[in-house]
């Protein structure tokens, strides 16, 4: 069994599939913060910082709340390198048929 979707790196030996995102936010501002209560009382805030600060929240297709320690520049750089290379691969396929 294969899996053709692309694990988007989100710091400390973490993974998101890369096409359920739907923003990269930065953490500061008071929406995010209160985003980021409403997704932990409704059990949908995933922490995955490993103990060190929140620099970027994730949101996700399912309405999931991801905390990475990694910039939201940094994963979004990460993202549209993945991005770039599958629609590539894509395009690559395409051509061989």
């Amino acid at each position: 069994m294969s899996c053709k979707c692309k694990l988007l790196n989100i710091g400390f030996g973490n993974s998101i599939v890369a096409e359920r995102v739907v923003a990269i936010v930065n953490p500061s501002s008071a929406p995010m913060k209160r985003l980021r209560e409403e997704a932990k009382h409704n059990s949908r805030l995933i922490d995955a910082t490993q103990g060190r600060r929140t620099r970027s929240i994730i949101i996700t297709d399912s309405n999931h709340v991801i905390l990475s320690a990694i910039q939201s520049e940094t994963i979004g750089q990460r993202l549209s390198a993945d991005l770039l290379s599958k629609a590539t691969e894509e395009h690559d396929s395409k051509e061989k048929d």
